[in-house]
């Protein structure tokens, strides 16, 4: 297998090279590896008698998406154009991760994305910008493996917006506490526990990527059906541990800067990667943006313990900033909860009102957009003429 030098002189992996690795380890894989269920199974009986086929999105492009068949073959397949136009906006589109039902082409014409199947978990953000919409990181995913260390990168008000898109995705969080070898293992440690403090459901662990320390407990989550979406902050490790875990480079890794502590990015597409004993990994470009997508129930769970406390506010409609008899305020004043903790909940409350506002406001603009052109498109050049006409094309 071929493959090109990297900028900093490592090898990495060719296109050809990745997809070939892919292709040879994919071949073993069934439906049930792939994390295929009986919730799926119902799904796909209803769509009986249509010559139809399941599949698995593993990569998604500007013009078409990669799947994997029942007996692992890898394909190429576009989005029809009925699929597009059901969606209400770019989050309800297949994204990697989802399953979908494939009707299967030949060498004149492309296998085509006829159906979806229903989402068992979906972990998604607020696109980048001034959007209101989601951007979906990975579909059906049992576990968001979230990565970062205890020196430069470490944010423990990020670490409360992960845990947040976490708890609403319904995906199970992992949190590894990287690079131990280059800080003070009590760095690390202190860093693990505050992290842990956050949120009874997360699992967390002081790992190393280069030295293999931890790495075990990693590979302990991963099992046959089961899929990890690993995130995190670019030159973190992440492509070191899943480098690791898959058991070739088939990523470059760099080396981070001394000074900054960060690394050049090292993923740079969205891609779900079957792993050697079984299961498989959704690894994601660096993030650093963290922008909410979630709701009012899901903050008040993810501050359960500021929650609390406004039952004992004065007013029913405290905002909890200047109002009297403030019970957070109290409690902050009384050093009993966290001055930053406390801002955090504020300012992540100020984030989802706003973003439910443009949100009510865009469906809004669909609606009366809607009854504009109530005529419904029979045919594909109907429907290509009513998008440009509401793009304003000409």
């Amino acid at each position: 297998m071929g493959a090109a030098l990297g900028v900093s002189g490592e090898f990495a992996p060719t296109q050809e090279s990745t997809a070939a690795l892919l292709a040879l380890r994919c071949r073993r894989m069934n439906l049930k590896e792939l994390g295929w269920n009986p919730e799926l199974e119902t799904a796909r009986a209803a769509l009986a008698g249509k010559g139809w086929v399941p599949a698995r999105l593993i990569r998604e492009t500007v013009i078409n998406y990669g799947a994997f068949l029942a007996d692992g073959d890898e394909i190429d397949v576009i989005l029809c154009g009925r699929v597009w136009h059901e969606a209400a906006c770019d989050a309800d589109l297949p994204a990697v991760g989802d399953w979908v039902m494939v009707e299967l082409g030949d060498e004149n014409q492309p296998s085509v994305i006829r159906a979806m199947l229903p989402r068992r978990t979906c972990f998604s953000r607020k696109m980048p910008g001034n959007s209101s919409q989601a951007q979906v990181i990975g579909a059906n995913i049992d576990l968001v493996a979230v990565v970062t260390d205890a020196g430069p990168d470490f944010n423990i008000r990020r670490m409360e917006r992960y845990f947040m898109l976490i708890g609403r995705s319904g995906a199970k969080a992992v949190v590894l506490v990287n690079k131990s070898d280059l800080f003070p293992i009590e760095q690390s440690q202190a860093a693990a526990a505050e992290i842990a403090a956050l949120w009874d459901g997360a699992s967390v662990h002081v790992t190393s990527a280069v030295s293999g320390q931890g790495l075990k407990v990693l590979k302990k989550y991963i099992k046959k059906g089961v899929t990890m979406c690993i995130v995190g902050s670019s030159g973190v490790g992440k492509s070191t541990l899943v480098n690791q875990l898959y058991g070739e480079d088939w990523q470059w890794t760099s080396e981070c800067n001394e000074i900054t502590g960060k690394g050049r990015h090292t993923t740079t597409s969205r891609e779900l990667v079957p792993l050697r004993n079984g299961g498989m990994l959704i690894d994601n470009p660096g993030m650093r943006e963290i922008q909410m997508w979630t709701d009012e129930a899901t903050l008040r769970d993810s501050f359960a313990d500021v929650e609390a406390l406004t039952a004992e506010c004065k007013f029913s409609d405290c905002s909890h900033r200047k109002d009297a008899k403030c019970a957070i305020r109290a409690a902050v004043e009384a050093g009993t909860l966290d001055p930053a903790r406390y801002e955090n909940f504020l300012n992540l409350e100020t984030e989802i009102a706003a973003l439910k506002k443009r949100s009510e406001k865009r469906q809004m603009a669909v609606e009366r957009w809607a009854k504009r052109n109530s005529v419904k498109a029979r045919n594909l050049a109907d429907r290509i003429q009513l998008e440009k006409d509401h793009r304003g094309d000409v």
